[in-house]
């Protein structure tokens, strides 16, 4: 039998290519997608594994055609996956007051969300047919509670969360699981020009760990690391007033084309 197979989005660097190294770790072959697929490679060849376990796909998952024109490739390819990560997302600020930042929020919601569907849907009948396999969505804590600034991406995050719930009931009796995995704050290119506090930041190795862990356990449900998990909790009890008054001031997650500090 062939090691068991995983698909990930997002996988040229952060924690898609985290999740890839904890996987390969694990004796899981590799289909590897993203639009740098230079870097993919590079990483690849960096980390010495063998040709015959993994293969690289070139897809941009805001176009639909194209993630799932990558997924029937690696169907064709390396067979059906076990595993599919739908990893890959963007993290813009936004000002609705500004024209030109509804389509940062078109894009986003392209990625993000319309992305992580086009990303599972060349798989869910072959998995259900199988009667199993687990289709992952990378959510965020973001997705718990609105924070200023950040409409595009906590809304995107928050659709995320819910459309995983959606498809987890859809296919309970399939065979196949629907894993959301809610990050914190993960030390990666994205978040390393945030300008406010991010508390109880992991390494992107520490977490791939964790998730690792949930994927296998096949969790309906998991925040990483468990801090925030409580945090945003919290966050959720407080009163809107409450809430409206703790994130008073709070510095603002950078816009496209923002001057970066």
């Amino acid at each position: 039998m062939p090691a068991p197979l995983v698909f990930i989005t997002g996988a040229s660097s952060g924690i898609g290519q985290a999740l890839a190294a904890r996987f390969h770790q694990a004796g899981y072959r590799l289909a590897l997608v993203a639009r740098r697929t230079d870097e993919m490679q590079s990483w690849a060849s960096a980390q010495r594994i063998s040709a015959d376990s993994y293969a690289i796909y070139s897809a941009d998952v805001a176009q639909p055609e194209s993630i799932m024109a990558a997924g029937q490739a690696c169907i064709e390819r390396q067979g059906l996956p076990d595993v599919v990560i739908a990893n890959a997302g963007i993290s813009v600020g936004m000002d609705t007051a500004q024209p030109g930042d509804i389509a940062v929020m078109a894009r986003t919601f392209a990625t993000n969300n319309i992305g992580m569907a086009a990303t599972f849907q060349p798989f869910v009948e072959g998995m259900a047919r199988r009667g199993s396999g687990r289709l992952v969505g990378i959510g965020s804590v973001a997705g718990i509670r609105g924070l200023p600034g950040h409409g595009a991406y906590c809304g995107s995050k928050a659709a995320v969360i819910s459309y995983c719930e959606s498809l987890r009931g859809e296919l309970r009796s399939s065979g196949v699981r629907v894993v959301t995995i809610c990050p914190g704050y993960i030390d990666t290119p994205l978040t390393r020009q945030n300008r406010y506090a991010m508390p109880f930041l992991m390494q992107p190795q520490d977490f791939a760990a964790r998730a690792y862990d949930a994927i296998e356990a096949g969790a309906s449900y998991r925040v990483i690391p468990w801090q925030m998990g409580v945090v945003a909790k919290l966050l959720r009890l407080l009163p809107n007033a409450v809430f409206d008054r703790l994130l008073a001031g709070r510095p603002r997650k950078h816009r496209q084309g923002d001057a970066r500090s």
